[in-house]
C-alpha cells in the first residue's frame, strides 16, 4: 500500500515548473503569473495563469504542465542511454546494459511488428481455445497470473499488515477493462457511452482475432456482462481507503473452503509455485466477497464466456506492441478516456516500457548524470528538517493527549528516508532478452521474471531496501507497511528541487513534497499503522474521535470544489492526500522558517518577499494544464484533488498564506472562523 503524491503515467502526474525564474534564473517565473487576479481569490491562477491562457496541449499528451517537462527531460536522458546500449549491444561488455540495447532494440522494431501482426500472442490464444473444463479455467487463471494479468484477480505479495516485517501471499480483486468498478454503474450519459464504446472495443479485438461480425458482438457483450458482474462485488475506491477492510488473513484451506469451484492447486501450478497450493499457506484475501463471486461466476457462466474474457486480457496487454492496426485499435478505445489525439512518438512508448521491465539497470545509468551526491546530502537535511517541523507541531497540538503524541513521535523519528537511488540495485543476470523474439515475447519475460522475483519473496523478511518506484520516476510515496518516504531521483529535478534556487523556493517546490510524504504517515490511513508498519490501533479513543472531526472538515472543503463540468471533487476519495497537501506545505513553511535561524534575513526578489517565493514556488510547482477527458477519468478514479485544488485548497487552510498576501475577511482563500481543515 503506496501513498504517492501523484498517479504517474497514464493515471496523471506531478505538473512540472521549468528551471526558468527570475533574474538569476531559478526561483518564480513571473512570465507565468497573471497579476490581475487577486492572489487571494485564486492563488493558483495568478501564479499560473499566463501560461494555462496560453499554453496549447500537443496532440500526443493528455496534459502539460510541471510533471509532462520534467518527464520529457528525464526522457531524453533515457533515450541516449539507450540508443547508445541498443547500438552496440553486440560488442557491449556489461550484460545489463547488452540487455537495455537489445529490448529497446525490438521494442523500436515497427517492421517486425507489422510482419508478425497477432503471432506473437498466437500461443496464448491456444492455451485459451483449449479450456474444456472449470478447471482448465482456474488454470489459465494462474497462467495469466504468472504474466501479470489480473483474470479475474490479482495475485501478489505484501507485507503482512499484522506482522509487518514478514512478507505474505495476497489476493486482490481487479480483472476489469474500464478504470474502476464505479465506471459501470453510473447512470449519466457520458458513462452511459463510454461502457457501449467499450462493448465496441471488444467487438474490434475478436474480429482482429478473425472472428464473424455477429459472433465478436455475442462475445463482447458476454464479457461486459461477466465484468459488470465482477463489478457488482468489487470494494470501491473510498472503501479500500479502510485498511482493515482489505485485510483478510486465512489459510489456502480456508480460501478453498470459501471458493469451492476454483481448483487453486491448479492455479498455483500453473503460476509455477505449487508450494503456495499447501493447506497451511497464509493469503491476505482482501476482498472475500469477489473471491466468493468470481467463485460463482466460474461455475455460473458459460466456458466460452471465460475464453472470450481472457483473450480480451491477453490482447489488451500485448496491444500496444503488436501491429498497427492493433495499435490504433487500442488507442482508440484509450483515448475516449484520456484525451490525446496521437499516440506519443514510438521512442517515448519505448523508454518506458523499458523502465518498466528493467528500471533498475536503466536507473543506473540514468543516475550517473542526472543525479550528484550534492543533491543527495541537501534533501536529506530538508528532511531532518520538516522531520524536525512536524515533530514541534505535534507536540504543541491541543487536541491530542500526552499518550498518543508519545506514540506519533515515535512512528515520526522511525521514518526511513530513501533519496534518489538503491543503494544496491537489482540483479537481472536471471533475466534473457532474446532479440530474436518480438517485442511482446521479451516484455513477458520480463513480466515473468519480475513476478517470479516477487513471489519467491512470500514467507521471507521483508527486504526494506528495496524500491516500489525507479530512479528516473517523476513523482514519490509513502509506504505505510515500512514506514518509509521515497524520492526518486527523477522528481529530485529542476521544477521541483534546484540546488541553485534560494531555500525558500526549494522548500516550497520539493519541501512540501516532502512534508507531503512524511504526512502520509499520520493521514487517515496511515494513522492505522504504528512505527514498524504494523496495522496496529495506537490512538486514544478520544483523540481518534478527534482526529475524525478534523478529517470530516477537509472531505466537506473538498466536496465543494468543482472538477470539470459539474463534477465536483470526491472529499473521500481524496482525504488522505488532501491532508498530506496541508500539512506537507504547513510544515515546509515552518521548516523553512527554522532553517533561517541566525541567518540574514532573505532579501525581497522581484517584489516578492521571500515568504511569498515560497507560496509561489509551490503553485509554480503544481502547474498544469488537462484535457477534460483526462480530468474526468482522474476525479471519478484517483485519489489526488486536480492540480488547482491542491494549490487553492492547501493555501486556504494556511494562515500564513494570508499574511503572506495581505487576504482579508470574506476573499475566497480566507476560510469562515471554524471551517478549517488544518489537521497537523
Amino acid at each position: 500500500m503506496m501513498r504517492r503524491l501523484c498517479e504517474a503515467a497514464s493515471l496523471g502526474a506531478l505538473l512540472f515548473l521549468p528551471a526558468v525564474a527570475s533574474a538569476q534564473g531559478h526561483g518564480i517565473e513571473k512570465g507565468f503569473m497573471n497579476p490581475s487576479v487577486a492572489p487571494c481569490q485564486d492563488f493558483f491562477r495568478y501564479a499560473n495563469g499566463a501560461w494555462l491562457d496560453t499554453v496549447q496541449i500537443p496532440a500526443a499528451y493528455t496534459s502539460v504542465g510541471t510533471s509532462r517537462e520534467m518527464t520529457d527531460r528525464n526522457q531524453d536522458m533515457l533515450r541516449a542511454v539507450l540508443e547508445q546500449a541498443a547500438a552496440h549491444a553486440a560488442s557491449e561488455k556489461d550484460p545489463d546494459i547488452r540487455k537495455l540495447g537489445q529490448l529497446y532494440a525490438v521494442l523500436m522494431d515497427s517492421s517486425r511488428a507489422e510482419r508478425d501482426g497477432a503471432q506473437p500472442i498466437a500461443k496464448r490464444l491456444r492455451l485459451i481455445d483449449d479450456i474444456r473444463t472449470r478447471d482448465d479455467v482456474a488454470r489459465e487463471m494462474g497462467r495469466l497470473a504468472l504474466l501479470n494479468v489480473a483474470a479475474p484477480f490479482r495475485f501478489s505479495r505484501q507485507p503482512d499488515p499484522g506482522q509487518s516485517t514478514m512478507n505474505i501471499a495476497q489476493l486482490t480483486q481487479g480483472g476489469l477493462g474500464l478504470p474502476e468498478r464505479d465506471f459501470y454503474f453510473r447512470t449519466d450519459a457520458k458513462s452511459d457511452s463510454l461502457r457501449q464504446e467499450y462493448v465496441q472495443y471488444m467487438k474490434h479485438v475478436f474480429m482482429l482475432l478473425d472472428v464473424p461480425e455477429a459472433e465478436a458482438q455475442t462475445s463482447a457483450d458476454a464479457v461486459m456482462k461477466l465484468e459488470t458482474a465482477l463489478a457488482e462485488s468489487s470494494l470501491t475506491r473510498v472503501q479500500m481507503r479502510d485498511p482493515h477492510a482489505i485485510y483478510h488473513k486465512q489459510t489456502v484451506k480456508e480460501l478453498a473452503a470459501a471458493t469451492p469451484d476454483i481448483e487453486w492447486k491448479s492455479y498455483f501450478t500453473e503460476m509455477g509455485f505449487p508450494e503456495f497450493g499447501r493447506p497451511e499457506t497464509a493469503i491476505n484475501v482482501s476482498m472475500p466477497a469477489f473471491m466468493r463471486r468470481a467463485d460463482a461466476l466460474l461455475k455460473s457462466e458459460p466456458l466460452d464466456t471465460w475464453k472470450a474474457y481472457f483473450k480480451v486480457r491477453v490482447a489488451r496487454q500485448a496491444a500496444p506492441w503488436l501491429s498497427q492496426e492493433w495499435f490504433d485499435t487500442d488507442f482508440a478505445f484509450q483515448s475516449r478516456l484520456t484525451g490525446a489525439r496521437v499516440p506519443l512518438e514510438r521512442w517515448k512508448r519505448a523508454a518506458s516500457a523499458v523502465d518498466g521491465a528493467m528500471g533498475e539497470a536503466l536507473g543506473k545509468a540514468y543516475v550517473s548524470t542526472a543525479f550528484p551526491p550534492s543533491s543527495k546530502q541537501r534533501m536529506l537535511e530538508m528532511v531532518a528538517n520538516l522531520r524536525a517541523a512536524l515533530g514541534d507541531r505535534i507536540a504543541t497540538l491541543d487536541w491530542m493527549s500526552p499518550a498518543t503524541k508519545e506514540m506519533a513521535k515515535k512512528k515520526l523519528d522511525t521514518i526511513m528516508p530513501k533519496i534518489g537511488y538503491p543503494d544496491h540495485w537489482r540483479d537481472y543476470s536471471k533475466l534473457e532478452i532474446d532479440p530474436k523474439l518480438s517485442a511482446v515475447e521479451n516484455l513477458t519475460r520480463a513480466d515473468v521474471f519480475e513476478g517470479r522475483r516477487r513471489r519467491l519473496q512470500i514467507g521471507k523478511p521483508v527486504d526494506r531496501t528495496e524500491w516500489g518506484m525507479t530512479a528516473p520516476t517523476v513523482n514519490a510515496y509513502y509506504n505505510p507497511q515500512i514506514n518509509e518516504i521515497v524520492f526518486p531521483a527523477g522528481i529530485l529535478q529542476p521544477g521541483r528541487f534546484d540546488p541553485a534556487a534560494d531555500d525558500a523556493v526549494n522548500y516550497g517546490a520539493i519541501g512540501s513534497v516532502i512534508g507531503h510524504e512524511i504526512s502520509h504517515g499520520f493521514d487517515d490511513q496511515g494513522r492505522q499503522f504504528d512505527s514498524v508498519g504494523n496495522l496496529k490501533d495506537w490512538w486514544t479513543e478520544e483523540d481518534a474521535t478527534k482526529f475524525k472531526a478534523r478529517a470530516q472538515k477537509v472531505v466537506d472543503q473538498y466536496q465543494g470544489y468543482v472538477a470539470v463540468d459539474t463534477l465536483h471533487v470526491n472529499g473521500r476519495l481524496t482525504l488522505g492526500e488532501n491532508i498530506a497537501d496541508i500539512a506537507g506545505l504547513t510544515i515546509a513553511y515552518h521548516a523553512w522558517r527554522h532553517s533561517l535561524e541566525g541567518k540574514p534575513a532573505p532579501p525581497a526578489i522581484d517584489g516578492f518577499t521571500p515568504e511569498q517565493q515560497f507560496f509561489l514556488a509551490f503553485a509554480q510547482s503544481w502547474r498544469t494544464k488537462m484535457r477534460p477527458e483526462a480530468l474526468r477519468t482522474r476525479v471519478l478514479s484517483d485519489p489526488h484533488s486536480p492540480a488547482e485544488w491542491r494549490v487553492n485548497g492547501t493555501v486556504w487552510n494556511m494562515p500564513e498564506f494570508q499574511q503572506a498576501f495581505g487576504c482579508k475577511s470574506g476573499d475566497s482563500l480566507v476560510p469562515a472562523e471554524g471551517s478549517r481543515g488544518a489537521i497537523w
